[in-house]
């Protein structure tokens, strides 16, 4: 079974110097018919115009996940973590029993991001950071492994039954995917279209599949995806 969330039906909002689209609900979007999808509980795409941001705020109990398309993203936070994340860096922080970040493009050019939030495995956990690099070549025209619960393949380390993927697939390629049975599976189309399956799917648009043995995604045009395996 494949379902299509088309791009054009998420939320919206632009704040002017924040564009951003909301796939589940979020802040003022609410749609009671998109909360998650199994642990996956945000897909944001923002866009942050330069030298504004995301100033301190608080999380707790919650795995987020960082996916930069374009421009940078300076990382601040109360376990005393500076860092900045560029294109092909992926960066995890557990929110746990409590963390205070801010999220700033003191940068030129425009920062164009995924911001992903996973319910972790259990409440209470020791907050903590991770952020990996992953070359091109290690994601082209392949599923990539860049966060597993047992940090395999020298992927993040996330606190859930989840497995994170990342491909890139240049026009007419394709990347096939075995789903093990009673799993489930969310694909998030960064950039570009093709097919998953033969079903159609473009920039923006996620992908509800369950009961299928395997996905194969092939590109129209060049595709960037984010494929999630879940219990």
């Amino acid at each position: 079974m494949i379902f299509v969330r088309n791009a054009e039906e998420r939320g919206h909002a632009n704040h002017g110097w924040l564009d951003t689209h909301h796939t589940f609900s979020f802040a003022d979007y609410y749609d009671p018919d998109f909360m998650g999808y199994r642990t996956l509980r945000v897909i944001n795409e923002d866009t942050v115009a330069p030298n504004r941001g995301f100033g301190m705020h608080p999380h707790r109990d919650m795995e987020i996940i960082t996916y930069v398309l374009g421009g940078q993203v300076e990382h601040r936070d109360s376990m005393g973590t500076e860092a900045v994340i560029k294109p092909g860096e992926v960066q995890r922080m557990s929110a746990g029993t409590g963390v205070v970040h801010s999220e700033m493009n003191n940068f030129s050019e425009p920062l164009h991001m995924l911001q992903i939030w996973v319910v972790p495995s259990e409440k209470g956990l020791k907050p903590g950071y991770e952020q990996k690099a992953f070359d091109v070549k290690e994601r082209q025209g392949r599923f990539r492994v860049v966060a597993s619960p047992d940090g395999r393949e020298g992927s993040l380390t996330v606190h859930q039954d989840l497995v994170l993927h990342g491909t890139l697939l240049g026009a007419g390629e394709k990347a096939e995917y075995a789903l093990a049975p009673g799993r489930h599976a969310w694909l998030q189309v960064a950039r570009g279209s093709g097919t998953l399956n033969g079903v159609k799917v473009k920039a923006g648009d996620g992908v509800a599949v369950s009961a299928e043995d395997t996905l194969v995604l092939t590109a129209e045009a060049p595709v960037e995806a984010l494929l999630f395996d879940m219990a």
